[in-house]
Protein backbone atom coordinates (compact mmCIF):
# COMPACT_ATOMS: atom_id res chain seq x y z
CA UNK A 1 0.00 0.00 0.00
CA UNK A 2 1.01 3.63 -0.30
CA UNK A 3 2.38 5.65 2.59
CA UNK A 4 -0.48 7.67 4.06
CA UNK A 5 1.88 10.64 4.45
CA UNK A 6 2.66 10.43 0.72
CA UNK A 7 -1.07 10.45 -0.05
CA UNK A 8 -1.66 13.52 2.12
CA UNK A 9 1.19 15.39 0.42
CA UNK A 10 0.36 14.26 -3.15
CA UNK A 11 -3.42 14.19 -3.10
CA UNK A 12 -4.05 15.26 -6.70
CA UNK A 13 -1.44 12.86 -8.12
CA UNK A 14 -2.97 9.96 -6.19
CA UNK A 15 -6.48 10.84 -7.36
CA UNK A 16 -5.33 11.16 -10.98
CA UNK A 17 -3.53 7.80 -10.72
CA UNK A 18 -6.68 6.09 -9.44
CA UNK A 19 -8.66 7.58 -12.32
CA UNK A 20 -6.06 6.44 -14.89
CA UNK A 21 -6.22 2.91 -13.47
CA UNK A 22 -10.00 2.82 -13.36
CA UNK A 23 -10.05 2.37 -9.58
CA UNK A 24 -12.84 4.05 -7.61
CA UNK A 25 -11.71 4.95 -4.09
CA UNK A 26 -13.09 7.76 -1.92
CA UNK A 27 -9.76 9.41 -1.14
CA UNK A 28 -11.36 12.42 0.56
CA UNK A 29 -13.04 9.96 2.93
CA UNK A 30 -9.65 8.35 3.51
CA UNK A 31 -8.09 11.70 4.45
CA UNK A 32 -10.97 12.40 6.87
CA UNK A 33 -10.54 8.97 8.46
CA UNK A 34 -6.82 9.54 8.77
CA UNK A 35 -7.40 12.88 10.52
CA UNK A 36 -9.84 11.19 12.91
CA UNK A 37 -7.30 8.45 13.61
CA UNK A 38 -4.52 10.93 14.31
CA UNK A 39 -6.70 12.87 16.76
CA UNK A 40 -7.61 9.67 18.63
CA UNK A 41 -4.02 8.40 18.57
CA UNK A 42 -2.84 11.74 19.97
CA UNK A 43 -5.39 11.47 22.78
CA UNK A 44 -4.16 7.95 23.57
CA UNK A 45 -0.54 9.10 23.68
CA UNK A 46 -1.49 11.95 26.03
CA UNK A 47 -3.15 9.50 28.43
CA UNK A 48 -0.09 7.24 28.32
CA UNK A 49 2.13 10.21 29.19
CA UNK A 50 -0.09 10.83 32.20
CA UNK A 51 0.22 7.15 33.12
CA UNK A 52 4.00 7.42 32.98
CA UNK A 53 3.91 10.53 35.17
CA UNK A 54 1.69 8.75 37.69
CA UNK A 55 3.99 5.71 37.74
CA UNK A 56 6.99 7.96 38.42
CA UNK A 57 5.12 9.75 41.19
CA UNK A 58 4.32 6.42 42.87
CA UNK A 59 8.05 5.83 43.30
CA UNK A 60 8.38 8.97 45.47
CA UNK A 61 7.97 9.13 49.23
CA UNK A 62 4.25 9.65 49.74
CA UNK A 63 1.70 9.85 52.50
CA UNK A 64 -1.00 7.21 52.62
CA UNK A 65 -3.54 9.75 51.38
CA UNK A 66 -1.33 10.85 48.45
CA UNK A 67 -0.66 7.24 47.48
CA UNK A 68 -4.36 6.38 47.59
CA UNK A 69 -5.16 9.33 45.29
CA UNK A 70 -2.48 8.24 42.80
CA UNK A 71 -3.81 4.68 42.84
CA UNK A 72 -7.30 5.93 42.01
CA UNK A 73 -5.88 8.20 39.35
CA UNK A 74 -3.96 5.25 37.87
CA UNK A 75 -7.13 3.15 37.73
CA UNK A 76 -9.00 5.92 35.93
CA UNK A 77 -6.14 6.48 33.48
CA UNK A 78 -6.02 2.76 32.71
CA UNK A 79 -9.75 2.77 31.95
CA UNK A 80 -9.33 5.91 29.83
CA UNK A 81 -6.34 4.36 28.03
CA UNK A 82 -8.29 1.18 27.22
CA UNK A 83 -11.16 3.21 25.77
CA UNK A 84 -8.81 5.50 23.82
CA UNK A 85 -6.84 2.53 22.50
CA UNK A 86 -10.03 0.85 21.30
CA UNK A 87 -11.20 4.06 19.62
CA UNK A 88 -7.83 4.58 17.89
CA UNK A 89 -7.73 0.94 16.76
CA UNK A 90 -11.22 1.18 15.25
CA UNK A 91 -10.31 4.39 13.46
CA UNK A 92 -7.07 2.85 12.19
CA UNK A 93 -8.84 -0.29 10.92
CA UNK A 94 -11.43 1.74 9.00
CA UNK A 95 -8.74 3.98 7.52
CA UNK A 96 -6.45 1.09 6.58
CA UNK A 97 -9.28 -0.83 4.91
CA UNK A 98 -9.74 2.09 2.51
CA UNK A 99 -5.99 2.67 2.22
CA UNK A 100 -5.45 -0.89 0.98
CA UNK A 101 -7.83 -0.27 -1.94
CA UNK A 102 -5.60 2.44 -3.41
CA UNK A 103 -3.30 1.06 -6.15
CA UNK A 104 0.41 1.70 -6.43
CA UNK A 105 1.58 4.79 -8.25
CA UNK A 106 2.41 4.30 -11.94
CA UNK A 107 5.65 4.67 -13.86
CA UNK A 108 5.51 7.94 -15.85
CA UNK A 109 6.32 6.09 -19.10
CA UNK A 110 3.51 3.53 -18.77
CA UNK A 111 0.79 4.06 -21.41
CA UNK A 112 -2.41 5.60 -20.07
CA UNK A 113 -5.76 4.15 -21.06
CA UNK A 114 -8.50 1.62 -20.19
CA UNK A 115 -8.05 -2.13 -20.44
CA UNK A 116 -5.88 -3.82 -23.03
CA UNK A 117 -6.50 -1.10 -25.61
CA UNK A 118 -3.75 1.06 -24.12
CA UNK A 119 -1.09 -1.67 -24.11
CA UNK A 120 1.91 -0.69 -26.25
CA UNK A 121 3.91 -3.10 -28.38
CA UNK A 122 7.62 -2.49 -27.77
CA UNK A 123 9.33 -5.06 -29.99
CA UNK A 124 8.75 -8.35 -31.84
CA UNK A 125 11.13 -11.29 -31.99
CA UNK A 126 10.78 -14.03 -34.61
CA UNK A 127 8.43 -14.54 -37.51
CA UNK A 128 4.82 -14.98 -36.37
CA UNK A 129 3.69 -16.21 -39.81
CA UNK A 130 6.27 -18.85 -40.59
CA UNK A 131 3.83 -21.78 -41.18
CA UNK A 132 2.98 -22.44 -44.84
CA UNK A 133 0.06 -24.75 -44.12
CA UNK A 134 -3.19 -24.55 -42.14
CA UNK A 135 -2.21 -24.72 -38.50
CA UNK A 136 -3.87 -26.99 -35.95
CA UNK A 137 -4.45 -25.73 -32.44
CA UNK A 138 -2.88 -27.42 -29.40
CA UNK A 139 -6.05 -29.39 -28.65
CA UNK A 140 -6.10 -30.91 -32.15
CA UNK A 141 -2.37 -31.61 -31.93
CA UNK A 142 -2.84 -33.06 -28.46
CA UNK A 143 -5.53 -35.42 -29.67
CA UNK A 144 -3.57 -36.43 -32.76
CA UNK A 145 -0.47 -37.23 -30.69
CA UNK A 146 -2.18 -38.47 -27.50
CA UNK A 147 -0.76 -35.70 -25.31
CA UNK A 148 -3.63 -34.04 -23.39
CA UNK A 149 -6.68 -35.57 -21.71
CA UNK A 150 -9.30 -33.04 -20.56
CA UNK A 151 -12.06 -35.65 -20.40
CA UNK A 152 -10.39 -37.62 -17.62
CA UNK A 153 -9.43 -34.39 -15.87
CA UNK A 154 -13.08 -33.31 -15.81
CA UNK A 155 -14.17 -36.73 -14.56
CA UNK A 156 -11.70 -36.69 -11.67
CA UNK A 157 -11.49 -32.99 -10.70
CA UNK A 158 -13.96 -31.04 -12.83
CA UNK A 159 -13.86 -28.79 -15.89
CA UNK A 160 -10.56 -27.09 -16.74
CA UNK A 161 -8.45 -29.80 -15.10
CA UNK A 162 -6.42 -32.07 -17.34
CA UNK A 163 -3.90 -34.88 -17.66
CA UNK A 164 -0.68 -34.53 -19.66
CA UNK A 165 0.48 -37.76 -21.28
CA UNK A 166 3.47 -39.19 -23.08
CA UNK A 167 5.83 -36.51 -24.46
CA UNK A 168 3.66 -33.71 -23.05
CA UNK A 169 4.32 -35.04 -19.54
CA UNK A 170 8.05 -35.08 -20.28
CA UNK A 171 7.83 -31.58 -21.75
CA UNK A 172 6.06 -30.30 -18.64
CA UNK A 173 9.05 -31.36 -16.54
CA UNK A 174 11.54 -30.24 -19.19
CA UNK A 175 10.14 -26.71 -19.36
CA UNK A 176 10.51 -26.26 -15.60
CA UNK A 177 14.05 -27.70 -15.57
CA UNK A 178 15.08 -25.58 -18.54
CA UNK A 179 13.74 -22.33 -17.04
CA UNK A 180 15.24 -23.12 -13.65
CA UNK A 181 18.66 -23.81 -15.20
CA UNK A 182 18.61 -20.44 -17.01
CA UNK A 183 17.75 -18.60 -13.79
CA UNK A 184 20.30 -20.41 -11.63
CA UNK A 185 23.02 -19.49 -14.15
CA UNK A 186 21.91 -15.88 -13.72
CA UNK A 187 22.26 -15.79 -9.95
CA UNK A 188 18.81 -16.91 -8.77
CA UNK A 189 18.46 -19.20 -5.77
CA UNK A 190 16.20 -22.16 -6.65
CA UNK A 191 13.24 -22.65 -4.29
CA UNK A 192 10.39 -25.15 -4.22
CA UNK A 193 7.65 -23.29 -2.34
CA UNK A 194 4.53 -24.49 -0.50
CA UNK A 195 1.38 -24.60 -2.62
CA UNK A 196 -0.60 -23.12 0.28
CA UNK A 197 -0.35 -19.79 2.09
CA UNK A 198 -2.21 -17.95 4.81
CA UNK A 199 -4.88 -15.51 3.68
CA UNK A 200 -2.94 -12.68 5.35
CA UNK A 201 0.04 -13.37 3.06
CA UNK A 202 -2.16 -13.24 -0.04
CA UNK A 203 -3.66 -9.99 1.17
CA UNK A 204 -0.18 -8.57 1.77
CA UNK A 205 0.94 -9.46 -1.75
CA UNK A 206 -2.21 -7.87 -3.17
CA UNK A 207 -4.47 -10.84 -3.92
CA UNK A 208 -8.05 -10.88 -2.68
CA UNK A 209 -8.27 -14.16 -0.75
CA UNK A 210 -11.97 -13.91 0.08
CA UNK A 211 -15.17 -12.47 -1.37
CA UNK A 212 -17.18 -12.75 -4.56
CA UNK A 213 -14.45 -11.28 -6.80
CA UNK A 214 -11.69 -13.63 -5.70
CA UNK A 215 -9.84 -15.92 -8.11
CA UNK A 216 -8.43 -17.85 -5.16
CA UNK A 217 -9.37 -21.28 -3.81
CA UNK A 218 -9.78 -21.16 -0.01
CA UNK A 219 -9.44 -24.16 2.29
CA UNK A 220 -12.58 -24.59 4.38
CA UNK A 221 -12.25 -24.20 8.15
CA UNK A 222 -8.75 -22.73 7.92
CA UNK A 223 -6.96 -19.50 7.06
CA UNK A 224 -5.13 -21.25 4.20
CA UNK A 225 -5.53 -20.73 0.46
CA UNK A 226 -4.14 -22.48 -2.60
CA UNK A 227 -1.65 -20.10 -4.19
CA UNK A 228 -2.23 -18.58 -7.62
CA UNK A 229 1.51 -18.00 -8.14
CA UNK A 230 4.78 -18.49 -6.24
CA UNK A 231 4.93 -14.69 -6.04
CA UNK A 232 2.72 -15.16 -2.98
CA UNK A 233 4.96 -17.64 -1.15
CA UNK A 234 8.25 -16.05 -2.21
CA UNK A 235 7.11 -12.60 -1.12
CA UNK A 236 5.63 -13.90 2.13
CA UNK A 237 8.88 -15.69 2.94
CA UNK A 238 10.41 -12.43 4.23
CA UNK A 239 7.37 -11.04 6.06
CA UNK A 240 8.33 -8.91 9.09
CA UNK A 241 12.05 -9.25 8.28
CA UNK A 242 14.79 -6.60 8.21
CA UNK A 243 17.22 -7.62 5.47
CA UNK A 244 20.93 -6.87 5.32
CA UNK A 245 21.53 -4.26 2.59
CA UNK A 246 24.80 -5.96 1.63
CA UNK A 247 22.85 -9.09 0.60
CA UNK A 248 20.56 -7.23 -1.81
CA UNK A 249 19.37 -7.93 -4.39
CA UNK A 250 18.06 -11.30 -3.26
CA UNK A 251 16.83 -13.20 -6.33
CA UNK A 252 14.76 -16.39 -6.13
CA UNK A 253 13.47 -18.86 -8.72
CA UNK A 254 10.35 -20.43 -7.25
CA UNK A 255 8.80 -23.66 -8.48
CA UNK A 256 5.18 -24.26 -7.52
CA UNK A 257 1.82 -25.46 -8.67
CA UNK A 258 -0.69 -22.65 -9.18
CA UNK A 259 -4.45 -22.73 -8.67
CA UNK A 260 -6.98 -20.23 -10.03
CA UNK A 261 -10.75 -20.35 -10.11
CA UNK A 262 -10.83 -18.42 -13.42
CA UNK A 263 -14.32 -17.30 -12.50
CA UNK A 264 -16.01 -15.63 -15.44
CA UNK A 265 -13.37 -16.75 -17.95
CA UNK A 266 -15.01 -17.97 -21.14
CA UNK A 267 -14.75 -17.76 -24.90
CA UNK A 268 -12.65 -19.40 -27.57
CA UNK A 269 -9.52 -17.49 -26.49
CA UNK A 270 -9.70 -19.30 -23.12
CA UNK A 271 -10.12 -22.82 -24.46
CA UNK A 272 -7.81 -25.73 -23.78
CA UNK A 273 -4.67 -25.07 -21.75
CA UNK A 274 -4.82 -21.28 -22.01
CA UNK A 275 -7.00 -20.86 -18.90
CA UNK A 276 -7.00 -23.79 -16.52
CA UNK A 277 -7.55 -24.25 -12.79
CA UNK A 278 -4.13 -25.80 -12.07
CA UNK A 279 -0.75 -25.39 -13.74
CA UNK A 280 2.96 -25.53 -12.96
CA UNK A 281 5.10 -22.41 -12.97
CA UNK A 282 8.65 -21.21 -12.36
CA UNK A 283 8.54 -17.67 -10.96
CA UNK A 284 11.26 -15.04 -10.69
CA UNK A 285 11.20 -12.91 -7.56
CA UNK A 286 13.53 -10.31 -6.09
CA UNK A 287 13.99 -8.09 -3.06
CA UNK A 288 16.21 -5.10 -3.81
CA UNK A 289 17.14 -1.56 -2.83
CA UNK A 290 14.82 1.11 -4.32
CA UNK A 291 17.51 2.54 -6.59
CA UNK A 292 18.01 -0.85 -8.26
CA UNK A 293 14.44 -1.93 -9.02
CA UNK A 294 14.02 -0.39 -12.49
CA UNK A 295 17.29 -1.90 -13.74
CA UNK A 296 16.37 -5.27 -12.26
CA UNK A 297 12.95 -5.08 -13.88
CA UNK A 298 14.66 -4.73 -17.25
CA UNK A 299 16.79 -7.79 -16.46
CA UNK A 300 13.64 -9.81 -15.69
CA UNK A 301 12.26 -8.98 -19.13
CA UNK A 302 15.57 -9.94 -20.77
CA UNK A 303 15.51 -13.31 -19.01
CA UNK A 304 11.95 -14.00 -20.13
CA UNK A 305 13.00 -13.18 -23.67
CA UNK A 306 16.07 -15.41 -23.41
CA UNK A 307 13.92 -18.34 -22.28
CA UNK A 308 11.45 -17.99 -25.16
CA UNK A 309 14.19 -17.38 -27.70
CA UNK A 310 15.63 -20.71 -26.60
CA UNK A 311 12.22 -22.31 -27.13
CA UNK A 312 12.24 -20.93 -30.72
CA UNK A 313 8.87 -19.25 -30.17
CA UNK A 314 8.03 -15.89 -31.84
CA UNK A 315 6.94 -13.31 -29.26
CA UNK A 316 6.39 -9.63 -28.69
CA UNK A 317 7.07 -7.49 -25.59
CA UNK A 318 4.16 -5.33 -24.45
CA UNK A 319 4.21 -2.34 -22.09
CA UNK A 320 1.00 -2.69 -20.07
CA UNK A 321 -1.31 0.31 -19.84
CA UNK A 322 -2.68 1.80 -16.63
CA UNK A 323 -6.14 0.28 -17.01
CA UNK A 324 -4.70 -3.25 -17.16
CA UNK A 325 -2.23 -3.00 -14.28
CA UNK A 326 -2.82 -4.95 -11.08
CA UNK A 327 -3.01 -2.92 -7.88
CA UNK A 328 0.58 -3.57 -6.68
CA UNK A 329 2.36 -2.97 -10.04
CA UNK A 330 4.26 0.26 -10.68
CA UNK A 331 5.04 -0.97 -14.19
CA UNK A 332 4.42 -4.26 -15.98
CA UNK A 333 5.69 -5.87 -19.16
CA UNK A 334 4.15 -8.95 -20.80
CA UNK A 335 5.57 -11.38 -23.30
CA UNK A 336 2.92 -12.51 -25.76
CA UNK A 337 3.82 -15.59 -27.79
CA UNK A 338 2.57 -16.22 -31.30
CA UNK A 339 0.10 -19.12 -31.20
CA UNK A 340 -0.63 -20.30 -34.77
CA UNK A 341 -3.72 -22.30 -33.78
CA UNK A 342 -5.32 -19.50 -31.80
CA UNK A 343 -8.15 -17.56 -33.43
CA UNK A 344 -8.45 -17.37 -37.20
CA UNK A 345 -4.93 -17.77 -38.57
CA UNK A 346 -3.04 -17.24 -35.31
CA UNK A 347 -3.01 -14.70 -32.49
CA UNK A 348 -0.76 -13.38 -29.76
CA UNK A 349 -1.31 -14.90 -26.31
CA UNK A 350 0.20 -13.81 -23.01
CA UNK A 351 2.82 -16.25 -21.70
CA UNK A 352 4.79 -14.20 -19.15
CA UNK A 353 4.33 -11.09 -17.07
CA UNK A 354 6.84 -9.17 -14.95
CA UNK A 355 6.04 -6.35 -12.53
CA UNK A 356 8.01 -3.87 -10.48
CA UNK A 357 5.88 -3.40 -7.37
CA UNK A 358 8.28 -0.92 -5.71
CA UNK A 359 7.61 -0.82 -1.93
CA UNK A 360 3.84 -1.35 -2.25
CA UNK A 361 3.88 -5.00 -1.13
CA UNK A 362 6.77 -4.47 1.29
CA UNK A 363 4.72 -1.95 3.30
CA UNK A 364 1.87 -4.42 3.63
CA UNK A 365 4.18 -7.29 4.60
CA UNK A 366 6.59 -5.12 6.66
CA UNK A 367 9.73 -6.16 4.77
CA UNK A 368 12.60 -3.71 5.21
CA UNK A 369 16.37 -3.47 4.86
CA UNK A 370 19.01 -1.60 6.78
CA UNK A 371 22.10 0.03 5.33
CA UNK A 372 25.34 -0.27 7.24
CA UNK A 373 25.76 2.60 9.69
CA UNK A 374 22.09 3.61 9.55
CA UNK A 375 19.66 2.99 12.39
CA UNK A 376 16.37 3.40 10.55
CA UNK A 377 15.45 0.59 8.14
CA UNK A 378 13.78 1.31 4.79
CA UNK A 379 11.23 -0.65 2.82
CA UNK A 380 12.64 -2.89 0.08
CA UNK A 381 11.38 -2.96 -3.48
CA UNK A 382 9.85 -6.24 -4.66
CA UNK A 383 9.66 -7.58 -8.23
CA UNK A 384 8.08 -10.65 -9.76
CA UNK A 385 8.13 -12.23 -13.20
CA UNK A 386 7.06 -15.42 -14.94
CA UNK A 387 9.95 -17.54 -16.15
CA UNK A 388 7.68 -20.34 -17.38
CA UNK A 389 3.95 -20.90 -16.95
CA UNK A 390 3.93 -24.42 -18.29
CA UNK A 391 0.40 -24.67 -19.63
CA UNK A 392 0.74 -21.63 -21.90
CA UNK A 393 4.36 -22.41 -22.78
CA UNK A 394 3.17 -25.85 -23.91
CA UNK A 395 0.65 -24.22 -26.26
CA UNK A 396 3.33 -22.01 -27.79
CA UNK A 397 5.92 -24.80 -28.17
CA UNK A 398 3.47 -27.36 -29.55
CA UNK A 399 1.73 -25.04 -32.02
CA UNK A 400 4.92 -23.40 -33.29
CA UNK A 401 6.72 -26.73 -33.52
CA UNK A 402 3.99 -28.44 -35.58
CA UNK A 403 4.62 -29.79 -39.04
CA UNK A 404 2.15 -30.38 -41.82
CA UNK A 405 1.73 -34.07 -40.96
CA UNK A 406 0.78 -33.19 -37.36
CA UNK A 407 4.09 -34.17 -35.81
CA UNK A 408 5.85 -31.68 -33.52
CA UNK A 409 9.50 -30.65 -33.45
CA UNK A 410 10.90 -30.43 -29.93
CA UNK A 411 13.08 -27.33 -29.30
CA UNK A 412 16.78 -28.17 -28.93
CA UNK A 413 16.98 -26.69 -25.42
CA UNK A 414 14.37 -29.17 -24.14
CA UNK A 415 15.82 -32.30 -25.69
CA UNK A 416 18.40 -33.02 -22.94
CA UNK A 417 15.50 -33.14 -20.46
CA UNK A 418 13.38 -35.38 -22.73
CA UNK A 419 15.67 -38.35 -23.35
CA UNK A 420 17.09 -36.56 -26.42
CA UNK A 421 13.79 -36.85 -28.32
CA UNK A 422 13.71 -34.60 -31.40
CA UNK A 423 10.05 -34.83 -32.29
CA UNK A 424 6.63 -35.98 -31.18
CA UNK A 425 4.96 -38.25 -33.67
CA UNK A 426 2.34 -41.00 -33.57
Amino acid sequence: MLDIKFIRENLKAVKDNCQNRGVEVDIDRLIALDEDYRVKQSALEDIRRQQNDTAKAMKQKLSDDERAKLIEQGKKLKSDADAADSAASEASAERDDLLRQIPNMTHPDAPIGPGETANREMRVHGDPKKLNFKALDHLELGTKNDLIDFESGAKVAGQKFFYLKNEAALMELALAQYAMSVLVKNGFTPIVTPDLARASILDGIGFNPRGNETQIYSIENSDLCLIATAEITLGGMMQNEILDASKLPMKFAGFSHCFRTEAGAAGKESKGLYRVHQFTKVEMFAFCAPEDSEKLHGEFVELEEKIFQGLEVPYRVVDIGTGDLGGPAYRKFDLEAWMPGRGDGGEWGEVTSTSNCTDYQARRLKIRYRKEGEKKPQFVHMLNGTAIANSRALIAVIENGQKEDGSITIPKVLRPYMNDLKEIKR
